[in-house]
């Protein structure tokens, strides 16, 4: 059953551009690897827009972001991994 409702949730972003969506999450949703997301990510403390882009979860549970969207979030950072990141998940 794939995902037919808005998820919200904080993560770190991790090495390679990628971020974890939890295991909890992705039970209590169902969330599928196949589903095609609408992914939105921002910076938490850092004075940036955020980014939205399209994307599918791989069997692991992360989503890589396109490296385009992750310059324009930069912002003057040199690296944002670590950073804490606001991600919303929607059904595309």
């Amino acid at each position: 059953m794939p995902l037919y409702e808005r998820v919200k949730f904080s993560t770190k972003l991790q090495r390679g551009n990628r971020i974890q969506v939890s295991k909890y999450v992705r039970w209590r949703y169902k969330l599928e690897t196949s589903q095609t997301l609408q992914v939105t990510v921002s910076a938490v403390g850092v004075f940036c827009s955020s980014q939205v882009f399209l994307a599918r979860m791989g069997k692991d549970g992360r989503i890589t972001i396109p490296k385009l969207n992750l310059n324009l979030l930069q912002d003057r950072k040199a690296d944002l991994t670590g950073y804490a990141m606001a991600v919303t998940l929607e059904p595309f």
